[in-house]
């Protein structure tokens, strides 16, 4: 009974190795690749969902800014993707912010936006 049942455990172990453990081992290594490619200058998203763009990196710790003028510090680990850079995006984020910081802050203190 027991030669029988020896070939089969050995069967579950290989399948289980092939569908759970060996997929999982790629994705470990995948994401830690991703981690120790993360320079300043990279858009980042964090598992916590924030996105923003690398200012410095140092050891594990890393330095993402969220907003402008907004820095704060996290663990490397703390990177859950970094989103790959498209021709012209940055650009476009970066004239949308402009827009936005221009409608929060007007031009002059006393005018109105209104003529």
């Amino acid at each position: 009974m027991s030669g029988g049942l020896l070939p089969i455990l050995i069967l579950m172990f290989l399948v289980m190795w092939l569908v759970v453990i060996r997929p999982q081992r790629r994705k470990q290594s995948e994401q830690q690749r991703m981690l120790d490619a993360v320079a300043p200058g990279a858009q980042v998203l964090t598992a916590g969902g924030m996105y923003g763009t690398v200012r410095a990196v140092d050891g594990d710790d890393v330095r993402v800014e969220i907003a402008p003028g907004v820095e704060i510090r996290m663990s490397r680990r703390a990177i859950s993707a970094v989103i790959p850079e498209q021709e012209g995006e940055v650009e476009e984020l970066e004239r949308l912010q402009r827009e936005a910081e221009a409608e929060v802050h007007p031009v002059g203190a006393g005018e109105s936006s209104e003529r």
